[in-house]
């Protein structure tokens, strides 16, 4: 009888398929942003079957956060946020931006994504998708009429800006006396900036004299 030679079983590279993936979602939510990216563009990348996709991954918002390697998970973040009123918002978003910071965890995540945004574009393109699409669309919704629809893109890129720079001097710059002062005098000190952000008028910039 003649030996069989030849291998069985699992097909040699099939154990790299979720880094395939990953490595063509990454590339494909940088170069087309979320919403112009498909699972079966990224199965295509990947060189795999769309439903292979779905099955290490699930949906299109999860391979994204996994592909990003997010430190957060949007929607509990912002079930955080707004536990209470309206009016308590920007407190509870400095104290829980600043949870998310000293997270053992979620912490060097996030400093690893800030550092990564300033020295390569496709993860700042990465980052840029996340703030956009998991955080400031999910402003929009749970925010409702307290303010402009329309604003609140630009409102959450202020915040963003405010709670990013917070995060590098007091966490990776560790510029004094910030990086040890109280986490409740930092949070009452911050929180006021992000309410005129979230919740006040805006200034124009336009000058108004004739």
């Amino acid at each position: 009888m003649q030996k069989k030679t030849g291998r069985t079983g699992r097909r040699p590279g099939k154990t790299r398929t979720p880094e395939a993936i990953l490595r063509s979602a990454r590339e494909a939510f940088a170069s087309n942003g979320y919403d112009g990216t498909s699972i079966r563009q990224i199965a295509t990348g990947a060189g795999v079957d769309p439903a292979l996709v779905h099955h290490h991954f699930g949906t299109k918002e999860e391979l994204f956060l996994k592909a990003i390697e997010a430190p957060i998970q949007p929607e509990a973040m912002m079930d955080d946020i707004f536990a209470a009123d309206v009016e308590a918002v920007p407190e509870r978003v400095v104290r829980t931006f600043l949870g998310v910071c000293e997270g053992p965890v979620s912490g060097p995540a996030l400093l690893g994504l800030l550092r990564g945004a300033m020295a390569h574009q496709w993860q700042a393109a990465l980052l840029r998708e996340l703030f956009y699409t998991q955080i400031a669309r999910r402003l929009v919704h749970r925010l409702g009429e307290a303010v402009d629809p329309e604003e609140v893109p630009f409102r959450a890129s202020l915040v963003s800006s405010q709670l990013f720079g917070l995060a590098m001097s007091r966490y990776a710059l560790r510029l004094q006396p910030l990086a040890d002062a109280p986490r409740e005098r930092v949070i009452a000190i911050v929180a006021p900036t992000i309410r005129r952000y979230v919740l006040e008028e805006l200034g124009t910039g336009e000058d108004d004299a004739p």
